[in-house]
């Protein structure tokens, strides 16, 4: 239970600011030689298991989630290794990522079904892409979606949106919204407690908590509005393109997939990078992993070493959770 805590309290802050570049410098012992990288863990089996299945797991089902650190390369990789299987084997999935706005739909369409070659239609989309997002990394997964014919789906909700939300809760989001996108009937005391939670400790302690409280409306709103777009493409299977927080069964954009059409296929896999546990059990039973299908073990990219060093005290209408 010792190393189970310290490494819950050793993670805890850098479960909220992983799209911040924050969390331990790539130059420590735990990099592409750990034990553990590049091998997928089941969490509810107990057991590591063989990519190809969590694969023919993803062929098989309407939704997939692949949550991410966004600005971890390899992530990227294994996400599009998912997808060119998929297809490969007679799927077409929807590609639906949180990298663009919702609001940016109609321009993406005209992109995508206009006469420009690919070169041209990637770099129109790459104008596109929420302003922090790094293109690069996505390119090669948003190229293949071009090439291969698939639905390209805008997921986030508007930073505007957002801060509405947070200033004056969901009924800003029109008459039987909340309803509708399951906001409320998916939710109880102890999520709000156990987000909020992971949030402030995301934020280093530098938010107060009414602040925290109003992040926390955002991440919900964000991850409902996800939820929707998937359902919204769901036809020949949807794969989601999303932080890892996202992808969480309990808390984030599965809770709101399950609540709305329980009769479908989820499958959440968690990206996890490797610190200093050498055991799968450690990370599965965290906050980090415990609340997704699969984790899969990859080493992390040179980052700073102190996950708080640049955070600032934020307004809680301007922030978001990643």
């Amino acid at each position: 239970m010792h190393t189970l805590n310290k490494f819950t309290r050793w993670m805890a802050a850098c479960i909220a600011v992983a799209a911040l570049s924050s969390c331990a410098n790539f130059n420590n012992p735990y990099g592409s030689q750990h034990p553990l990288a590049g091998k997928v863990w089941d969490v509810a089996g107990g057991r590591f298991v063989p990519p190809e299945e969590v694969i023919g797991r993803a062929i098989e089902s309407k939704f997939v989630l692949l949550g991410e650190i966004h600005d971890n390369e390899e992530h990227h990789r294994i996400q599009s290794m998912f997808v060119d299987a998929m297809v490969r084997n007679g799927r077409k999935p929807a590609l639906v990522m949180e990298q663009f706005d919702v609001e940016q739909q109609k321009l993406m369409n005209g992109i995508v079904q206009g006469n420009g070659s690919r070169s041209e239609k990637l770099r129109e989309l790459s104008k596109l892409m929420r302003q922090g997002w790094n293109w690069p990394l996505y390119q090669r997964l948003v190229s293949s979606a071009l090439q291969l014919k698939l639905p390209l789906v805008a997921a986030n909700t508007p930073r505007e949106a957002v801060r509405e939300v947070a200033r004056n809760g969901f009924d800003v989001l029109g008459t039987g919204e909340e309803e509708r996108l399951a906001i409320d009937r998916t939710w109880t005391p102890e999520r709000n407690r156990q987000l909020a939670q992971e949030i402030a400790a995301g934020h280093c302690g530098k938010v107060a908590d009414h602040m925290v409280q109003a992040i926390t409306k955002s991440q919900r709103v964000r991850d409902a509005v996800m939820a929707d777009k998937m359902l919204m493409a769901r036809r020949m299977g949807v794969v989601g393109i999303v932080g890892r927080g996202h992808a969480r069964e309990d808390l984030g954009v599965p809770l709101y997939l399950a609540a709305r059409a329980p009769e479908e296929s989820i499958l959440s896999v968690g990206m996890v990078e490797v610190y200093e546990p050498v055991d799968p059990e450690a990370y599965a039973h965290s906050s980090v992993g415990q609340h997704h299908d699969y984790l899969w073990f990859t080493p992390r990219p040179a980052r700073n070493s102190n996950p708080c060093d640049g955070i600032p005290a934020p307004k809680a209408e301007t922030q978001e959770s990643s």
